[in-house]
């Protein structure tokens, strides 16, 4: 089935199949996902607020699966977790869809499973084709790193640019081609309020990445009180 998908301002095209995923296959990619993103959650970059962002949920998760090696760009299968779950206190294998294809420049992707990807799939399929040992992408909002990225020596994308817009995985391609992204493995998401997005060799490297640099944001902030 192929559908426009609309969360918030943001739309894609979806070729979506509307199929369970195989334990067997993604149980413990997803398990390790969820795990990172209840850890998340507890802290604050994964949720959903009456308060925040007009009581939309925020943050997202994705992790590779096999095949790996140079399978070509547009193909670099990944889990990632569903449209509208960031309310949820966990998730299970049933909250994260498998997006098997994707062409950025055309703002689609093709997906299974039993939810619908991410508004943000494509951001993190455009880190995953320019990256390539990258092996998990984690997105999460907090007020404090987002607003002392560049004392932190954060790479920081272009105000301009929305969220989950083809701009946006352009400009996330750009940032690792010409900043520190590549090394830092940590970016503030400048044009989306509180937004951070890491990623890393795998699900806990992208994790312990996010989680350190909010530590020292928050290090900072105490020095200017």
């Amino acid at each position: 089935m192929t559908y426009r998908v609309s969360e918030g301002v943001i739309q894609f095209v979806v070729e979506h199949r509307r199929s369970p995923l195989e334990e067997r296959v993604h149980g413990d990619v997803a398990r390790e996902l969820a795990a990172w993103r209840e850890l998340l959650a507890r802290l604050g970059l994964i949720g959903r607020d009456p308060g925040r962002y007009e009581g939309l949920g925020y943050g997202n998760v994705s992790a590779r699966v096999p095949p790996f090696g140079d399978v070509g760009r547009g193909r670099r299968a990944f889990l990632v977790s569903g449209t509208q779950t960031g309310g949820l206190a966990r998730l299970t294998l049933a909250h994260f869809c498998r997006v098997e294809a994707y062409d950025v420049a055309a703002n689609r992707v093709r997906s299974v499973g039993a939810s619908e990807p991410s508004s943000e799939s494509l951001t993190h399929a455009a880190l995953y084709d320019v990256a390539p040992d990258a092996r998990a992408v984690l997105h999460g909002h907090t007020p404090e790193l987002w607003r002392h990225a560049a004392a932190l020596h954060v790479p920081i994308t272009a105000p301009a640019i929305a969220q989950g817009t083809v701009a946006m995985a352009h400009e996330v391609q750009r940032l690792y081609r010409e900043t520190t992204f590549a090394s830092v493995r940590i970016a503030a998401l400048g044009g989306h309020e509180d937004g951070v997005l890491a990623f890393g060799r795998s699900v806990g490297e992208a994790g312990e990445t996010l989680v350190r640099y909010l530590g020292r944001a928050l290090e900072h902030a105490l020095e200017r009180t």
